[in-house]
């Protein structure tokens, strides 16, 4: 059994860990987890996922010795705050990279566009990434269930590329490893539980999200700069405005109106300048 285990803050709040070598899916098994009726607060972690799936029905490419991650919650709160937890996934995964990289390992922001002035080591691309030197570190996805009694249960599936990053992919990533940090999936597994617990204490079943969206634009890359947002084909282009209180990415176009993107692929700095 993989040699995981959480962080003392997330032991005294009661979270519980399930490891394992090797599993098809830890979103897929937290969900299975859900349908059974667990309560929640309880981790799928693994070194090596053979059947992930990320955000959009994408495949999660994954490589023995990352970080598979899923916590499963069943949070007192509206539904339609639920996708608001991907900003809680960010700041925590935000917080536990900090605890575990050197300073100054991450040099730039996102695309080349540095919206932190070198301010961070880490910076958060909305939705749902996190990168390093313009390339995608980490992935977060979420996948929501409705149980028997008609609460909704939340599978927040984290992905952080430690010893390696994949290749074939239509955009840069990047790895731990490949920033010269020596840290293990269980290193960055432990920090992130830790921090998991204090945002999501911040976001306070779904009462603190103004909290929890401040910090995730302090460490947000792209601020300022221009961006191209890619919805299902339709490119909407303009100026990184902010992110409105509803987690909405806000473009403000080239007539000066203001946009609210919900969902959709964003590219900065000179890929959001390219006009092909």
């Amino acid at each position: 059994m993989a040699d995981f285990s959480l962080g003392s803050k997330a032991r005294a709040a009661g979270y519980r860990l399930r490891a394992f070598d090797s599993i098809g899916s830890t979103t897929a098994e937290a969900v299975a987890a859900a349908a059974a009726g667990d309560a929640g607060g309880i981790w799928f972690v693994a070194t090596e996922q053979t059947a992930g799936r990320g955000r959009r029905g994408r495949v999660w490419v994954h490589t023995p010795g990352n970080l598979a991650a899923t916590l499963l919650i069943v949070p007192d709160a509206d539904p339609a705050l639920a996708a608001t937890l991907g900003f809680v996934a960010g700041v925590a995964i935000g917080a536990a990279l900090d605890a575990v990289l050197p300073a100054g390992t991450v040099k730039i922001g996102l695309d080349g566009a540095d919206g932190l002035g070198g301010r961070s080591r880490v910076a958060l691309k909305w939705p749902n990434d996190v990168l390093a030197d313009g390339a995608k570190l980490v992935g977060i996805g979420l996948e929501a269930t409705k149980r028997d009694d008609g609460r909704h249960a939340i599978a927040i599936g984290i992905g952080v590329n430690v010893v390696a990053a994949p290749t074939d992919l239509p955009y840069p990533a990047t790895s731990l490893a490949e920033l010269g940090v020596t840290r293990s999936a269980q290193d960055v597994f432990e920090a992130l539980s830790d921090a998991w617990v204090e945002a999501f204490r911040l976001w306070d079943d779904g009462r603190g999200i103004g909290d929890v969206l401040k910090r995730w634009r302090a460490s947000a890359a792209g601020i300022g700069a221009e961006v191209a947002v890619n919805q299902n084909g339709a490119i909407v282009r303009g100026i990184f405005e902010t992110i409105d209180d509803a987690g909405r990415l806000i473009v403000r176009a080239n007539d000066d109106s203001r946009i609210a993107i919900t969902a959709g692929d964003v590219h900065f700095g000179a890929t959001a300048s390219a006009r092909s």
